[in-house]
């Protein structure tokens, strides 16, 4: 029994000399891996327009069911995405969300991503319900945001492959 003693002594003898692997919190922060799932982001397209057409793919695919989805008609004297419907309502409700990506896979314009921001406490449960105006990002410099006005008949635009939109 006495020997039990010392081995564990010796451990403990060993580990204290050692430098210690804590981080500083919120001085120093930790950088994460390369395919980590943060928070969400609701992307634009280089002209301004949201890259979300609110066809809720991303909703169905949720096994959570966090996200809610709903669609609106695109009009020329408003017009936020380059298809004929946009999410007039897009929310997340991230005390449910499990951050599984599935949205970001489902999403056919990617116009969700999860990105790496893990800082996502909240002192009530309202705060943690993201609406569409804390998920999107802003217009690109030099670029209107949306609703936008064009020209009658100008859109719909194609959306290619790559992503980018075809001009009218």
């Amino acid at each position: 029994m006495l020997t039990e003693i010392f081995k564990g002594l010796s451990i403990t003898l060993r580990e204290l000399f050692k430098p210690p692997v804590t981080i500083q919190y919120p001085e120093v922060k930790r950088p994460v891996r390369q395919r980590f799932r943060g928070r969400h982001e609701l992307r634009r397209y280089a002209d301004g327009l949201e890259r979300c057409i609110g066809c809720a793919l991303c909703a169905a695919a949720c096994p959570a069911e966090a996200i809610y989805v709903e669609a609106a008609e695109n009009t020329d004297a408003e017009r936020y995405s380059p298809g004929e419907r946009y999410a007039k309502t897009y929310e997340i409700n991230m005390l449910r969300c499990i951050f599984c990506g599935y949205c970001e896979d489902a999403c056919p314009t990617d116009a969700i991503v999860l990105t790496d921001v893990y800082e996502l406490a909240a002192s009530n449960r309202r705060d943690l319900i993201y609406v569409k105006d804390m998920l999107i990002l802003p217009a690109p410099a030099g670029k209107p945001g949306t609703p936008q006005q064009v020209k009658e008949g100008s859109y719909p635009r194609a959306i290619l492959p790559d992503g980018l939109v075809s001009e009218p």
